[in-house]
């Protein structure tokens, strides 16, 4: 009647297991280290950086307890925060000896200390939130003005092309700064594109001068871009951060054009900055190929009026001329891939109806003539590629190859993917913080759970005897499990996250008192001790099974409309129910069977005093 088979033993051994090979590495702790990544997508990381970093902290007398190469950076670890901070400083004056053209992000880090074989086995520690164990914090600045540019931008091509609809006739069109100039040599011209401007573009106002016409914003259009800017470089670094699987991120606007970004509990903080710092956005221009601008090319003149001078991954430099054919808001997908003809990376680009509308007519428009796309980075742009069109090209696909490596085009896809950014963004603070909440809260945090624990097991062990024993053993699995659960999901522990494993800790015991309760109920009744056992499991699952499927139901809608430790709350919650129901159903019933599932007759059993209904002690006693 209450004995398990050998296959459900099993399954609680290999849970036993796993869950404390998965909990191990969190016992571990975390190695202050150094991170030396690339900057920009033209420096190499390899082994020859592992010898200058290894060069540079030899000559200051730093001694690294270890230096690793991995796919995108060198990871330096130290044995104290001392040596750490020391080999920064001497890491960032050698490789970076010019701050404006920084080729390397150096940044502190902490890297787990898990043995190898552990890490061989997939097994990671949990991280630990901002007000736990800190993260990085970043100001970004939002350039409104370029934001105004680049509007001003779309509006003037915009402004071309109804112009040329409606055959109003100019002696030329272009941006200037935030404003936007038509030139023509008669009022009749001039009116006819004041009209036209005023009917079509509400969010201009016009000034006539002598041979021109000003277009500027109106304030409250000027005041909507930058509104809209903000909002979408907001949706854009969620996006990048969610290609990076930071978990409870804070990115909200502070001020009028200021982003605070805050990454709890991220490990690869070079990494981070340098998603984050690169404002990459995609431009399609048309190459100037006059005498002028090939002379400009050369160095040996000006640049053209209506152009710009951008280098290529060389270091030729091309003249490109000013106007925007398309850009990053018309991709609707970027991945990283192989140039079927050359099999170097690539980035495939997908645009949307619009975009493949305008590259097609630009393609067929301008054959035999170069055309440069432009990937903008930190403010600066650099001509990926500026093939010549050898015809049409349909379908909405664009490709990017090059000099590239795989790791460069998976991050060029990445920055693409995640939305093109409204006006760029500069770093402007940058700080790797401690907690919050400082340490005395870290271990009032601890101390709840673990003496939340103690006291559960003092009472259940005093008010159930050996029951109890089973029952406090079983909350010992079920906090084993969530941990490693945690961990395995590589979840960021908040005090939020705390507050509800110390609250699973409380609704697994619940169950454990149920199933008590109805063995002792079954056993004033008169029933014998196996009986007992067996009806007391089997009608408290319905009950147990009921409240957690609608403790469950509130979690998931904190997980799906929370935001930041709310849904760090809910994860834990979410995660403790579903744990809670295994240990203390699956796995204490698994303890007393094979406790008490072996002797056949059975007399009594220890889960505390059970009293009739008269107030008279029975005897418990097997028929």
């Amino acid at each position: 009647m209450n004995r398990y088979p050998l296959w459900k033993y099993a399954i609680i051994l290999v849970a036993l297991l796993i869950s404390a090979l998965y909990a191990l590495p969190n016992l571990f702790g975390e190695s202050p280290a150094v991170q030396v990544s690339a900057a920009r997508s033209t420096v190499r990381i390899d082994s020859g950086t592992v010898t200058q970093v290894e060069q540079v902290l030899a000559a200051q007398g730093i001694n690294a307890a270890l230096i690793q190469l991995d796919a995108t950076s060198v990871k330096a670890r130290f044995e104290n925060t001392d040596q750490q901070l020391k080999a920064r400083d001497a890491l960032e004056k050698a490789l970076n000896p010019e701050a404006d053209a920084a080729g390397y992000v150096v940044a502190l880090n902490l890297l787990p200390r898990t043995p190898a074989w552990l890490a061989a086995l997939g097994a990671s520690p949990m991280y630990l939130g901002l007000d736990l164990r800190g993260g990085v914090h970043f100001m970004l600045q939002v350039d409104m003005a370029a934001a105004l540019q680049r509007r001003a931008d779309v509006l003037t091509a915009d402004l071309r092309t109804l112009l040329r609809e409606k055959g109003v006739r100019h002696s030329g069109i272009s941006r200037n700064g935030q404003s936007i100039e038509l030139r023509a040599t008669d009022a009749q011209t001039l009116q006819a594109a004041s009209d036209l401007i005023g009917e079509q573009f509400p969010d201009l106002e016009v000034s006539e001068a002598t041979d021109r016409l000003v277009a500027t914003f109106a304030p409250e259009a000027a005041r909507r871009v930058q509104e809209q800017a903000l909002k979408q470089n907001i949706t854009t670094l969620h996006n990048r951060i969610n290609e990076l699987g930071v978990a409870e991120p804070v990115i909200q606007q502070q001020g009028a054009d200021r982003i605070v970004v805050q990454l709890p509990g991220v490990q690869d903080t070079a990494k981070a900055k340098d998603i984050l710092g690169r404002t990459a956005t995609l431009e399609v221009r048309m190459v100037d190929e006059s005498v002028e601008a090939q002379a400009a090319a050369r160095g040996t003149g000006p640049v053209p009026f209506g152009a710009e001078r951008y280098p290529e991954p060389n270091g030729q430099a091309v003249i490109v001329k000013r106007e925007v054919l398309l850009t990053g808001e018309n991709l609707t997908d970027a991945q990283a891939g192989f140039d079927n003809q050359t099999q170097e990376a690539a980035v495939h680009l997908t645009l949307d109806a619009k975009g493949a509308r305008i590259f097609r007519d630009v393609t067929r428009e301008n054959v035999g003539k170069r055309m440069a796309i432009i990937l903008f980075e930190k403010g600066r742009g650099e001509v990926v590629t500026a093939p010549v069109i050898r015809g049409e090209i349909g379908g909405g696909r664009v490709q990017i190859s090059g000099a590239m490596t795989t790791v460069e085009a998976n991050d060029t896809a990445l920055l693409l993917r995640a939305g093109s950014l409204a006006a760029p963004m500069e770093i402007i603070e940058e700080r790797t913080i401690g907690p919050s909440l400082g340490a005395e809260n870290i271990a009032k945090g601890f101390n709840s759970v673990v003496w939340g624990f103690v006291a559960i097991v003092v009472f259940m062990c005093a008010y159930y005897m050996l029951f109890g024993m089973f029952s406090s053993i079983a909350l010992g699995f079920n906090l084993l499990l969530l941990v490693s659960l945690l961990s395995m999901l590589q979840a960021t522990l908040t005090l939020p996250g705390i507050a509800a494993m110390a609250l699973a800790l409380g609704m697994a015991i619940d169950s454990n008192v149920l199933i008590n309760e109805r063995v002792r109920e079954e056993l004033r009744r008169g029933s014998s001790p196996q009986v007992a056992i067996n009806t007391g499991y089997d009608h408290a699952w319905g009950t147990i099974l009921d409240s957690n499927v609608t403790s469950l139901i509130a979690g998931l809608a904190l997980l799906i409309f929370g935001t930041g430790p709310v849904r760090g709350f809910a994860v834990v919650h979410c995660l403790g129910i579903v744990t809670s129901m295994f240990s203390s159903v699956f796995f204490s019933r698994g303890l007393v069977n094979f406790w008490y599932g072996r002797k056949k007759k059975l007399k009594t059993v220890a889960i505390g005093t059970v009293w009739r209904a008269d107030g008279q002690t029975p005897a418990v006693k097997a028929d």
